[in-house]
């Protein structure tokens, strides 16, 4: 059986991805550089995909066209042969919720450190964060298993708190507006979501939606939970990535106004 045999066996079967630890075990006596050589082949042939080192895809046929197979389709597999939690997070995450504006260029995934080495060419989006809380995630089913992905309230926290990821706090805040029809602030305190993310991004987070989607309710309501775990507020500007000397303070929420928020129309 050759290497190509082996790997369509594997499709017959079901079975999606292989590892360079599965191809040793089934070919022991091949010399490892005829074995990279031929992976290499069948990648140049459009037959496996390699999106990390030592993972493999099998392009099934509805994807050969393009060669190209969405993350979506590999990610949880990937993520346990990487022994790592994960979420789909991010403007990925807001497309699964239904609410993208745009499909993302990139596919987000949310992780725990240490800093994974990844290759440069990727249509992987990396983010990480001390821990994840699997309360605050949600399932569905893929073609290949289940995929884990924020729930809508810990998506909203994400794109503000990963801004420089999506593009900004503007497109940040033009997807949240299309959240907000599934976002509920109530209980935030007390089911870990505010203790997941940090005090400064729930009120950048909170002045986004009282003063440039004027979403009075939600902002009251996270105003609230805000409260409970933080009842003194420091003071944060509205962009960490731009200098805030002079800025116009915004007195709820405790925020230097040091950018300008404008959404797009849906």
């Amino acid at each position: 059986m050759t290497i190509r045999d082996w790997i369509h066996k594997r499709e017959i079967e079901g079975l999606a991805t292989f590892t360079s630890h599965d191809v040793a075990t089934a070919f022991p006596d091949l010399n490892p550089q005829v074995v990279r050589n031929n992976l290499y082949r069948a990648g140049k042939a459009g037959i496996i995909a390699q999106p990390y080192r030592g993972f493999y895809v099998i392009i099934p046929p509805h994807y050969a066209a393009k060669g190209i197979v969405p993350a979506v389709y590999y990610i949880d597999q990937l993520m346990a042969y990487l022994r790592k939690p994960y979420y789909i997070g991010l403007l990925s995450a807001a497309e699964m919720l239904g609410a993208a504006h745009q499909r993302p260029q990139r596919f987000s995934v949310m992780t725990t450190f240490p800093q994974l080495h990844v290759q440069k060419e990727t249509s992987l989006d990396w983010n990480y964060r001390v821990s994840i809380n699997r309360e605050l995630l949600q399932t569905r089913n893929s073609e290949t298993g289940s995929v884990c992905f924020s729930c809508p309230e810990l998506t909203a926290l994400d794109l503000v708190q990963y801004e420089q990821h999506i593009g900004g706090l503007s497109r940040a805040a033009t997807v949240i507006e299309e959240l907000s029809e599934k976002t509920d602030w109530k209980g935030s305190a007390e089911n870990g979501l505010i203790a997941q993310t940090t005090i400064a991004t729930v009120q950048r987070l909170g002045y986004i939606l009282e003063e440039i989607l004027q979403n009075q309710e939600q902002a009251d309501a996270l105003f609230t939970e805000l409260r409970l775990m933080s009842p003194k507020l420091n003071r944060f500007p509205l962009s960490s990535r731009k200098k805030a000397e002079g800025s116009e303070v915004n007195k709820r929420w405790n925020i230097l106004i040091n950018t300008e928020i404008e959404i797009d129309e849906l």
